[in-house]
């Protein structure tokens, strides 16, 4: 029996099989002052641990989560959590708790791929508008269904309401900016010197970039400057290939992981190609450089905080 296991075992690695688990997660609602832009302009967010966007959640295909959300003593709201990437019971799991509360549940990660997460309490699209948003990365159970990724990101796209307390402007779309990871020009030294971040790698390396398009409104149309996409999944699911594109819409609420490589040192642009998004605040500067940082883009670095 125990050579039996064993085998097993070993056949199961040789094929890159990952073994399910348990993984826990807690996340905590939290209505905290952010900036908003290099120059340190704050806004009144609503944000999974303080941070635009939350924290990275991944799991492996065939995991069960066993989730816990705290909402803040010190928050005025109720909060709740939607995982994009679950299949549970909307008024149950879903539902809102009030501020000193805490919610528990539990779901398998069934399908692989790059899923947005977010608050659902009402009004929900002011809940997301001001910031309650995160990515969830379930990695396929077959190590060797994606390509492997020298690097990694993770990207965002949001639009900015000025006002994060009117809701009609957000009903009406009436937004100013477009941000990546809850900033205008983060990543964007180009458009604003005072910008201080960019991605990095080096050229000849496979940089996947997990997209997620929280919104509220609006389609982003994402696309590499100088560059092409050598493949798009379409939600992350590597069974949904694209080879070659220039560029591909991601609506609200959904997401796509993109593969790029650069044959040569230098930049490219990712951008929304909806221009007035792209020139309100949605570009990242990607520099391939043989003397790329080779911390960035791994671990904990897949998204520049």
């Amino acid at each position: 029996m125990k050579k039996t296991s064993l085998a097993l075992a070993m056949a199961l690695a040789l094929v890159g099989v990952a073994h399910a688990k348990t993984v826990q997660v807690t996340l905590t609602a939290k209505e905290v002052e952010l900036p908003i832009d290099n120059k340190g302009t704050m806004y009144r967010a609503w944000t999974y641990d303080g941070q635009i966007p939350g924290p990275v959640v991944r799991v492996t295909e065939g995991d069960i989560v066993e989730f816990t959300l705290v909402n803040d003593k010190t928050s005025k709201n109720s909060h709740s959590t939607d995982f994009h990437a679950a299949r549970v019971d909307v008024v149950k799991e879903f539902e809102s708790i009030k501020p000193g509360e805490s919610k528990k549940f539990t779901f398998p990660a069934t399908y692989p791929g790059t899923f947005f997460y977010h608050c659902g309490s009402d009004p929900m699209i002011q809940h997301i508008a001001r910031g309650m948003f995160g990515v969830i990365i379930v990695d396929p159970k077959d190590a060797n269904a994606l390509p492997k990724a020298d690097r990694e990101y993770v990207l965002v796209q949001s639009e900015l309401y000025p006002n994060p307390d009117n809701q009609a402007d957000m009903m009406a779309g009436k937004w100013t900016n477009t941000m990546f990871n809850g900033g205008i020009f983060k990543y964007d030294p180009v458009h604003d010197p005072a910008a201080t971040r960019i991605l990095q790698a080096k050229p000849g390396e496979r940089v996947r970039i997990h997209f997620v398009n929280a919104g509220v409104n609006e389609f982003s149309s994402f696309h590499p400057i100088a560059g092409i996409w050598d493949r798009v999944y379409i939600s992350g699911n590597p069974k949904n290939v694209i080879y070659g594109a220039q560029s591909f819409t991601v609506g609200p609420g959904d997401g796509a992981a993109f593969d790029i490589i650069s044959p040569v040192e230098g930049a490219n642009a990712l951008v929304s190609h909806v221009m007035k998004q792209a020139l309100t605040g949605a570009i990242a500067i990607l520099q391939f450089s043989n003397d790329a940082d080779p911390k960035a883009g791994k671990g904990d670095n897949i998204v520049v905080r």
